[in-house]
């Protein structure tokens, strides 16, 4: 049986909620009414990624505040607020999605696996070294993912992005994912934390915005983060060297509440479906770019783009370190997963990821 934790809400929040539901229906008997009428173009609420990302700012709020507008001929009207200052905890998106609240909003799998385990299968640590991983493993347990969405949540699922890689940066030299033992290293999932127990390594859980200063202090020795935020905080001036395999990525879905969805007229939601696509095809493109630019901006590259730039060692991967990741991923990550995830999990992973990556899942 899966264990779900079960969200403590308080009376005060879930009348805000049921008000807001409330407010929901009455918006979505209007729209029918409103998509004839040209001076009155329907208003979508939207709740999008990380703020003052890259994904946020180049792709999703332009999209929602100008391109929707212009592909349906001024018909659709999208506002948009990054999730982190929506006013909600990431935790619950998936609920206040299903519940109404939300009706368009992106939910952070690593965060929301918290509640359903499956999630996290695309983005195990040590899964997906490369993007070219990534993209297959997207494309093998994206059915999944959706019908998880509509059968449990009442979630129409349109889209999933992804945040640039996240790679393991160090003061002092390592040739390796084995150099790591013995190592106190920042991590910041439960996943990450068992995969460093395993290699030798002692995991601190440090928020994002205290790395700098738990390096600059000694409290860690190295950090899991992505090559680009590691950069936007300064993490280059702290360290010497950056390993270029991706441990993790940061992927995450956008949906839309069912009922919202299936109020648009069919005109609208393809051209909105279609939109999507596109959003969601060049936010790839850009996550591409941008873990290679985060790394040549580390070492200082001519070819950085950025304007934060250091002078770090990158660190190759190489087959035995390929191999090491391998066996992290056999031995220890994803049978702690499924251990925590449950049988269920394990047969999902067997059915869409098991057989094309040579990898069965065993549920004890």
């Amino acid at each position: 049986m899966r264990i779900r934790t079960m969200f403590a809400i308080s009376s005060a929040r879930m009348r805000q909620w049921y008000r807001a539901s409330l407010l929901l229906g009455v918006f979505a008997a209007l729209l029918n009414g409103r998509a004839s009428m040209a001076e009155e173009p329907l208003r979508l609420k939207v709740v999008g990624g990380l703020a003052d990302v890259s994904q946020y700012v180049r792709f999703e709020e332009p999209f929602w505040r100008k391109r929707i507008s212009e592909l349906t001929n001024g018909r659709v009207v999208g506002e948009i607020a990054p999730f982190d200052r929506a006013g909600f905890r990431a935790e619950e998106m998936l609920q206040l999605m299903r519940l109404g609240v939300v009706p368009f909003g992106t939910a952070l799998l690593a965060v929301v696996s918290s509640e359903e385990p499956e999630f996290n299968a695309v983005d195990l640590p040590a899964l997906n070294p490369d993007l070219a991983s990534l993209r297959q493993t997207v494309r093998l347990y994206r059915p999944h993912l959706k019908q998880i969405l509509q059968e449990r949540y009442g979630i129409e699922l349109l889209a999933v992005y992804t945040y640039p890689a996240q790679v393991t940066w160090c003061r002092r030299p390592f040739t390796g994912l084995g150099d790591l033992a013995g190592r106190r290293v920042r991590t910041s999932s439960v996943g990450q934390t068992e995969m460093f127990e395993a290699l030798g390594a002692t995991p601190v859980v440090i928020p994002f915005a205290g790395v700098v200063q738990a390096m600059k202090s000694g409290v860690v020795e190295c950090a899991v983060t992505g090559t680009l935020s590691g950069l936007a905080v300064g993490l280059q001036e702290v360290t010497s060297h950056i390993h270029s395999m991706a441990l993790t990525w940061g992927v995450s879905v956008f949906g839309a509440n069912q009922e919202a969805w299936r109020a648009l007229p069919p005109d609208i939601r393809e051209t909105i479906r279609k939109g999507i696509v596109d959003l969601e095809d060049n936010i790839w493109e850009s996550v591409a770019r941008e873990t290679g630019d985060g790394l040549d901006c580390s070492v200082g590259k001519p070819s950085c783009s950025g304007s934060a730039r250091g002078n770090m060692t990158i660190v190759p991967v190489t087959p035995a370190d390929d191999a090491r990741r391998r066996s992290l991923l056999v031995q220890t990550v994803l049978p702690r997963w499924v251990d925590r995830c449950g049988p269920d999990c394990a047969d999902a992973w067997n059915r869409y990821l098991g057989p094309t990556l040579g990898i069965p899942a065993y549920a004890h």
